[in-house]
């Protein structure tokens, strides 16, 4: 597994706390625990932009809709949420669009990492998740997706994309049957 990293993604305050699961979070820190023991390395993805936003486009939908001072430096709902907070020497990316890739540097720490499979996590499902295993799919990266280490504010979607999109890139498991192999 030294060729694996698994990628908590969007793990924040702001984000995390409007997941209506109370079980979401001891599960995916199941998932996170799980990585530690085993030795594979948990690297950490948030999104965030400067002070004022420059970064924010307002041909972006999404993000122009944000309102000042959301996801910056000064906003509290932008921390990693306490109970996935990274220990010392995890990384932590900061990306700048949906996708972990987009305006960050993850795709040089996973090369340079020698990560060639990538476990992963976050909120949400049709953001973050769906993103990244795109992008991660079409740079060769193989994939494994935790279903229930993933949330969506839209429970259709994430059923959607977790049993019918997702397999056909990605392996598709729980995070109790990942957690037991590895």
């Amino acid at each position: 597994m030294s060729n694996t990293a698994l990628l908590v993604m969007d793990i924040q305050k702001g984000i995390v706390g409007r997941v209506s699961d109370p079980e979401y979070l001891p599960r995916l820190t199941r998932a996170v625990e799980a990585a530690r023991q085993a030795g594979i390395p948990v690297l950490h993805v948030v999104v965030g932009f400067r002070s004022g936003h420059p970064e924010k486009s307002g041909d972006n939908k999404t993000f122009s809709a944000l309102p000042a001072g959301v996801l910056t430096p000064e906003d509290p709902g932008s921390a990693i949420h306490p109970d996935a907070a990274p220990r010392s020497g995890e990384v932590v990316i900061t990306k700048r669009r949906i996708s972990a890739f987009a305006g960050s540097d993850l795709d040089v720490v996973l090369r340079s990492g020698g990560f060639s499979h990538l476990v992963l996590a976050g909120v949400s499902t049709s953001g973050v998740v769906l993103s990244t295993l795109r992008q991660a799919a079409d740079l060769d990266y193989r994939l494994t997706v935790l279903a229930d280490g993933c949330a969506d504010f839209d429970e259709e979607v994430h059923r959607v994309l977790t049993e019918k999109v997702f397999p056909s890139q990605a392996e598709v498991t729980s995070v109790e049957k990942w957690a037991g192999s590895v």
